[in-house]
């Protein structure tokens, strides 16, 4: 679907995405956009309602806000943050309401290099540890089998670091999978009203936001 048919409310996938790359790109230069909505004027303004172009659904980790992340003011982005950037029912369940209620239409999955929780789901695989409580547990069994096939596929004598890179990546494109192929109002909107889901990867390093994912419809 054009953009040209989309009703004047709604901002495109393609267009979203593009406005996240150049806040990514302010942001990694150390720039702030003067066109970033905040402070009381903004808030005012959103009392009556919400547009979010886009929603990103992040890791929970404290170094990785997307708002700053992509340079982007209140009422920006919807954002829905879970360790490991996991996809479960009430997070299928915030992507479409934000979808539905807001005509938004690009989901963004990033995941961050050196993420705590991939690392935690490599280590139980691979060292068959103890896992401190059940909801953690369900945690890292939602990245297990991302996790567990990059494992089999690397062999033995794999960098870990290189280990832990593919496995992040893994864990994001499953997400991504999950939100395409496990919800029937997504799989409808990404095939009759032009919605996106996108995967990414944050690098803790340089700030830096790669989209790896193709912009499937």
């Amino acid at each position: 679907m054009s953009s040209a048919a989309l009703p004047p409310a709604i901002v495109s996938a393609e267009q979203s995405l593009q406005r996240l790359r150049e806040g990514n790109a302010r942001y990694c230069q150390n720039v702030r956009s003067l066109e970033v909505a905040a402070g009381q004027a903004a808030r005012t303004a959103l009392v009556a309602g919400q547009h979010p172009f886009a929603i990103i659904l992040s890791c929970s980790d404290s170094r990785v806000p997307s708002e700053l992340v992509f340079d982007q003011g209140l009422g920006d982005l919807f954002v829905i943050r879970v360790a490991g950037n996991v996809v479960a029912p009430s997070l299928v369940g915030s992507v479409e309401f934000a979808a539905a209620t807001f005509g938004t239409r690009l989901v963004v999955v990033m995941g961050h290099s050196a993420c705590g929780a991939i690392k935690a789901t490599l280590d139980f695989i691979q060292q068959k540890g103890s896992v401190p409580t059940e909801n953690i547990r369900d945690i890292l069994d939602r990245c297990r089998p991302a996790v567990e096939s990059v494992v089999q596929a690397a062999g033995s004598g794999v960098d870990k670091d290189r280990l832990l890179h593919e496995s992040v990546r893994a864990n994001v494109r499953q997400s991504c999978a999950h939100l395409r192929h496990g919800s029937r109002l997504l799989e409808r909107l990404i095939r009759e009203e032009g919605m996106w889901v996108v995967g990414a990867e944050y690098s803790l390093d340089t700030g830096q936001v790669e989209f790896f994912e193709p912009q499937v419809r």
